[in-house]
This record gives C-alpha cells, structure tokens and sequence, in this order.
C-alpha cells in the first residue's frame, strides 16, 4: 500500500510539474524592446482608439438638431466613400491614357456611367444633404468638388456648374474642416467607421 502511495504522489508531482512547465511556457511574450538608460524596457505599441463622450444637450431642439444630422451624414456617406474610391481608380486609369482626346472621351463615359448609376438617388437628396455630401467628398478624395470637375471635366465645365450651384446656395470650392466648422460631421463619420452608429 506504501509503494502505491508512493507511486500516485510521484506521478501526481510529475504531472504537475509538466502542466506548470507549459502554463508557463503559454506566458512567455516576445516584444521589441527600447534601452533607456542601460535599461532594457519593453515598447508595445498600442492601436489608436477614439472616445467620444456622451453628448449633452441644453434642450429637445439642439437634439433634433444633431439627431437629424446624424441622418444625414449617415445618408450621404456611403456616396463620398464611393467618390474617394472611383476618384483614385479613375485617376489612375486616365494617367495611363496617352493622348488628351482619349482622356476626354473616357471622362465622358465615365460621367455618363456615373450619372445611370447615380443621379436618381442623388436627386432625391435634401439641400442639407447635399453640402454635407460636398464637404464629405472634399475629406474622401482631398479636393474639392470644383477641383475634381476641374480634373475630369476641365475648366469651362466646372466654372458652369460652380454658376450653376451657387444659384442654389451651393458651393463646390468649399473645403472640409474637421477640427473647426465641420467637428460634429468628422465626429459623426468616425462614429459611423466605428460601427457605433
């Protein structure tokens, strides 16, 4: 009975001692390492996160307010992604046409391809939405939506519908201010890429 008492104890120790060996092999990190003064110090870089904190309002008017950007940011950002994307694969692919007649011929297309796709649901876009949308356009692609007819169009054409939008209180030189007159929409954007709203 010794000799079995002995036995269970000694296999109890070595089955915990390979447990304890590989719980802490588990525990080993490997990290880059910064020397500061003599001293070694581990250096993790940790990812950016964004916090915004619950918003406060001074009445159900402010709120409506904000809720009702909130909309129409939501509705008019999908479009100025979908610009930033079709900005770059159609620059790139008119910097690889060779003559200025070919440029102009697949602008055209392309602006015609654009508008099938499109211009129902653009149309059917609110006065505020469609600033909202003009300034989001200008933080996807970085220019504004002059420079971009400007570059696809040419000059004559955006200087028509700049006359054209201005009737209509729009203006397509207008620039995206994140940090100043456009905070909420860049606070609202970076919620919507969070996945918050």
């Amino acid at each position: 009975m010794k000799q079995f008492l002995v036995l269970t104890l000694l296999f109890m120790f070595f089955v915990l001692c390979a447990f304890e060996s590989k719980a802490q092999e588990k525990k080993t990190v490997t990290t880059r390492a910064v020397v500061y003064h003599g001293d070694t110090i581990p250096f993790i870089e940790l990812p950016t996160f964004q916090y915004f904190a619950p918003r406060i309002f001074a009445n159900n008017r402010e709120q409506r307010r904000y809720n009702r950007l909130v909309q129409n940011v939501k509705r008019v950002y999908p479009y100025a992604r979908l610009a930033g994307i079709k900005f770059d694969e159609y620059s790139e692919m008119l910097m690889g046409l060779e003559t200025e007649a070919q440029r102009k011929r697949a602008a055209r297309n392309l602006e015609r391809e654009i508008r099938d796709e499109f211009e129902g649901e653009l149309r059917r876009l609110t006065i505020s939405q469609g600033h909202i949308l003009i300034k989001l356009i200008d933080r996807e692609t970085n220019h504004t939506s002059y420079d971009v007819l400007r570059d696809f169009r040419g000059a004559f054409t955006a200087v028509f519908w700049q006359s054209f939008g201005r009737l209509f209180g729009y203006d397509l030189k207008t620039e995206y201010d994140p940090h100043g007159e456009d905070r909420l929409i860049e606070e609202i954007v970076q919620l919507i890429e969070m996945g918050v709203i």
